[in-house]
């Protein structure tokens, strides 16, 4: 690794950006950074902007010696990186509240990263984010790409096995359980450890310690005595206390998608009929944070952008390059290829786990076997996810019928048709292959 370190944001007009600013800022004395460099498409040229007004001002206060740049030259920006992160969606937030409404409308849970809307997303991403991967593999070839552009997992999958590129995918999802967790258990979020297994948005923390202690019952009864864990994104349907005790496991909050799947969609139904899709909701609270970023006077990364539900996004994604950069060899919960991790799945199969990180990549940690009730809804998604790949690569009308037939969320091949006609229709712009 060099002496100093350029950090390349594809989707740096993102709302995220500042708290990932805020994060590099943090790690000044462990991460050298001397250039970042934002970039993103036409559309996003206005927000860009403001993103990198915003961050001169806060690398001006901190006294940080950081080049900031910002342009739509992808190549300029991927060029000589040393870290790349991805955190774009192609159609922007309309697509996602288009991704949400359609479902809806079939009486399937409409959500950005589950059933549905997740595969319309996967299809319009895939595409691009391997014609990204060949410019790093061109131009920056010992980069490290961190992606968090969901379907996170899905999405890295693609990328291991279509391309060359060092890839590893990150959600803030692990991160947050882990903070929520601790408050429950009233201690340090440092006294506790969690063991994670699963996918992306569908982890379970399989064991959790503090001080050396087993308490992943005592989190469970706590989880099923209705207190809070859940995220801003997610409406907290409480949880059943004889279920998650048979389970013996805790699930993330987007389980409540596959598990509860009466109550998610009714919310989803009614939310979307009163205050709008939770993708019109971010609208609404993009428009203000923007508003508050284009302030000359502002230098710090704003308190109302905890609402936009990407919490410890920079926690996440800056420790990771800390523990890659210096060789920590420390523990986190990374999207990486599974390699025996889960004995019954392939070898190539990216899976949400923990994981030993340093210099050399990423070793996931061994959990042993689980239980039917894990692996049964784990293998069902995975396949789903294994098909939706292979649509989207090869542009295939009859892999991307199969693929959303697979989802656990869709009841049955005639709606699957339906929507997914819809979604084709509505996304035509952003889906060539398919033409």
């Amino acid at each position: 690794m060099t002496q100093s370190l350029k950090l390349a944001i594809i989707g740096g007009g993102s709302s995220y950006t500042p708290e990932l600013v805020e994060g590099v800022l943090k790690r000044l004395g462990k991460l050298p950074v001397k250039e970042m460099h934002f970039v993103d498409i036409e559309a996003g040229r206005e927000k860009l902007e403001v993103i990198a007004g915003l961050t001169r001002r806060m690398v001006e206060k901190a006294g940080a010696d950081i080049e900031i740049k910002a342009s739509l030259d992808r190549r300029a920006a991927i060029k000589n990186a040393d870290f790349i992160m991805t955190q774009f969606r192609v159609g922007g937030l309309q697509a996602r509240a288009n991704d949400e409404r359609i479902p809806i409308e079939y009486d399937v849970i409409g959500q950005e990263t589950t059933g549905p809307g997740g595969f319309a997303k996967a299809l319009r991403t895939i595409p691009v984010i391997l014609d990204i991967c060949k410019d790093i593999e061109e131009l920056a070839p010992n980069a490290w790409m961190l992606n968090f552009t969901n379907p996170a997992g899905l999405v890295t999958e693609a990328i291991q096995k279509y391309t060359r590129v060092k890839s590893i995918g990150l959600c803030n999802v692990p991160v947050s359980m882990q903070m929520m967790i601790a408050e429950m258990m009233a201690c340090p979020p440092e006294k506790l450890s969690l063991e994670f297994i699963g996918l992306n948005h569908l982890v379970w923390a399989y064991r959790a310690w503090v001080d050396g202690q087993d308490v992943t019952a005592e989190v469970l009864k706590k989880v099923g005595d209705g207190q809070n864990f859940s995220m801003n994104n997610i409406f907290e349907e409480p949880w059943d206390p004889d279920f998650l005790n048979e389970l013996g496991a805790i699930p993330c909050p987007y389980h409540r998608y596959f598990y509860q799947v009466d109550a998610m969609l009714a919310e989803e139904k009614e939310s979307a009929n009163e205050g709008g899709t939770r993708a019109e909701q971010v609208m609404k609270t993009e428009a203000e944070l923007f508003e508050l970023y284009r302030d000359p006077s502002l230098a710090d990364k704003p308190k109302q952008l905890e609402m936009r539900g990407g919490a410890y996004y920079s926690d996440a994604s800056l420790n990771l390059v800390d523990a890659i950069y210096n060789d920590r060899k420390t523990i986190h919960v990374v999207n990486v290829a599974n390699n025996g991790t889960i004995s019954s799945l392939p070898n190539d199969a990216v899976i949400e786990c923990s994981a030993v990180v340093g210099s050399w990549g990423v070793r996931p940690l061994a959990v042993g076997s689980l239980s039917p009730a894990i692996t049964g809804l784990i293998h069902q998604v995975k396949a789903y996810e294994q098909l939706t790949i292979e649509a989207a690569v090869e542009g295939s009308y009859s892999k991307a019928l199969i693929a959303l037939s697979s989802n656990p969320l869709v009841p049955d091949i005639t709606r699957a048709k339906a929507i997914l006609e819809d979604i084709l229709r509505t996304n035509h712009d952003y889906l060539p292959s398919f033409a």
